[in-house]
């Protein structure tokens, strides 16, 4: 499997372009903004992006996608329960002095019954709400993209519109950490670690 990560956008979001090596199918988890690196990289790997996928609707996570979308070919997928976050990206923007014509278009919804793959390799969906309603985690081949739910010893915020602590602590203990300790968590921001390790020193054990 191909993992590459983009780190872009206002708040420096993580992007990751994960693709089976085999097939060249390829999903682009997040997208912060239109990042010529990725387009490239899909170009030069001969990769065929299937989807866009949103781990949660907050525009520093979704405000490239019309671009992307347009560049890449790809559909846009997002919970449903985020839809009114992401209808909000053009009116937040605006209060960072950014304007937009449009809000992130996306093409359907998805949730934890949903099947997805790339190639031969499933996407399992994990819903994980807390920071937004319809917070998404997606797990590949032994390696789980958390989005902005859990980072390295601290957890996404929740006192923005959507956000409840309860779900979140939730969706940590009872979600994530029930997946293997080895298994690698790579977060909508900063670096990347495992759930062993957050289980033994995050702020929610």
């Amino acid at each position: 499997m191909i993992i590459k990560q983009y780190t872009a956008g206002p708040i420096d979001a993580n992007n990751y372009l994960v693709a089976d090596e085999k097939t060249k199918e390829a999903v682009l988890i997040d997208c912060s903004e239109k990042v010529q690196q990725i387009i490239d990289d899909v170009k030069n790997l001969g990769l065929n992006v299937k989807y866009i996928l949103l781990t949660h609707g907050h525009f520093d996570h979704v405000m490239g996608v019309n671009d992307m979308k347009k560049e890449l070919g790809a559909e846009v997928l997002v919970n449903e329960k985020d839809k009114s976050q992401v209808e909000m990206t053009k009116t937040i923007l605006r209060t960072f002095g950014i304007n937009v014509d449009k809000n992130p278009e996306y093409d359907r919804f998805i949730d934890g019954n949903t099947e997805l793959k790339i190639g031969d390799i499933p996407i399992k969906i994990l819903e994980t709400p807390g920071h937004t309603e319809g917070g998404l985690s997606y797990l590949i081949d032994g390696k789980v993209f958390s989005g902005d739910t859990l980072f390295k010893k601290y957890v996404g915020r929740t006192d923005l519109p959507g956000g409840n602590y309860d779900k979140l602590e939730n969706s940590i203990k009872n979600v994530l950490y029930k997946l293997d300790d080895d298994t690698e968590v790579l977060p909508g921001h900063n670096e990347k670690t495992t759930i062993g390790f957050e289980k033994k020193y995050n702020e929610i054990v």
